[in-house]
């Protein structure tokens, strides 16, 4: 391996490091990273003059002098994260830590015409029309519905977008930065903490059910990239028709529309009233959460993994932890606790987030 190529290796073990653990010192990346003090500080000497990262204080004395406190700058590069929808559009801004620095969500029906990605453009420059360093963003991530074949710019098949083997060279023509494409539940897992969840499944509760899974923190897509298309599994023999054609497919019974097409109300209205404890939202919320135990109990049997909670309904399950779970127990007899049931880390836009973040991680990578 070529000096260089190494070094390069070695800055962008310490800026991973730094970036999951929000701040370190020289002496923990020494002591955790198996590499020699010299290398330590040469590397963190480099970045902090390129200021990539920065001291933050320092921390408490154990004798010696104090240990100075690095993070990550910021504010060094940013990344677009865009979601497309069948109705609405998330914008994301999101920087170096992978923190949202901006967001906002738009009604924009779907339409495979090009004035819908003239309008797509002119949304989101709009957004970033006051951003002080528009040079600063490495790339647009767009996640979608449907199965992608990233490499060759092609989304094989949208159910929700009602779009087969369509080109996506178009879409990613429009804009002047590099683009990336993403499934949106696959967006979604690339989310979450890599270093919290090695081996993770990820169900992604929007408007229509979807789902991804990382196995030692990598994203398994399947051979026909169709791995974690959770929302056609058949979860009631015979039952509600599901919009792919099928009959009982989980999506009918565990997608947030489920809840909205119910009342005529949106989601957040529909959570307003579960917390006033009306009676005839609370009838149909239990019986959303009994359907989602049956599916969550057979995805436990047959991953064996933490499961996430996310998308839409996802941000709200958090204070139904535990009736989810005595329900999710009631159908499994092999967990003595539902502990590996967790929420998502992004109650909002998570997929949009997911789809930024490549670029982030492409940079750190490539450093």
């Amino acid at each position: 391996m070529a000096g260089a190529e190494k070094k390069n290796i070695t800055k962008s073990k310490i800026l991973t490091y730094i970036i999951n653990h929000e701040a370190t010192s020289k002496v923990e990346l020494y002591k955790n990273l198996n590499l020699s003090m010299p290398t330590v500080l040469s590397n963190v000497n480099e970045l902090l003059a390129d200021k990539i990262v920065m001291e933050t204080g320092a921390y408490e004395s154990t004798g010696g002098r104090k240990a100075k406190r690095i993070s990550m700058n910021p504010a060094y590069r940013y990344a677009v994260g865009i979601g497309i929808t069948a109705k609405h559009v998330g914008f994301v801004l999101v920087n170096l830590r992978y923190e949202i620095e901006k967001y906002e969500r738009i009604f924009l029906e779907f339409s495979p015409e090009t004035s819908y990605y003239l309008q797509l453009r002119k949304e989101l420059e709009r957004f970033l029309a006051d951003m002080e360093n528009p040079g600063r963003i490495l790339g647009i991530g767009i996640s979608i519905p449907g199965i992608i074949n990233a490499k060759e710019r092609m989304l094989i098949k949208s159910h929700a977008l009602q779009l087969e083997n369509y080109r996506l060279t178009f879409l990613e023509q429009i804009f002047s930065l590099p683009v990336y494409f993403e499934n949106d539940a696959n967006a979604a897992m690339i989310a979450e903490n890599q270093n919290t969840y090695k081996n993770a499944l990820y169900l992604s509760l929007n408007s229509t059910l979807g789902g991804a899974f990382c196995i030692d923190g990598k994203l398994v897509s399947g051979e026909n990239q169709k791995a974690g298309e959770f929302g056609h599994m058949i979860l009631v023999p015979g039952g509600k028709r599901c919009y792919c054609g099928k009959q009982g497919c989980a999506d009918a019974y565990c997608a947030a529309k489920v809840l909205t097409d119910e009342t005529g109300q949106s989601l957040e209205q529909f959570m307003k009233r579960v917390g006033e404890k009306e009676r005839e939202v609370e009838q149909i919320w239990q019986e959303y959460l009994d359907k989602l135990a049956i599916l969550i109990s057979n995805l436990r049997m047959a991953y064996d993994m933490d499961i996430i909670l996310g998308g839409e309904v996802g941000g709200y399950l958090a204070n139904a932890m535990l009736t989810l779970g005595e329900k999710v127990m009631a159908y499994n007899g092999f967990d003595h606790d539902a502990r590996y049931l967790k929420i998502c880390a992004y109650k909002r836009e998570a997929s949009a987030v997911g789809a930024a973040k490549y670029f982030l991680q492409k940079f750190i990578k490539e450093m």
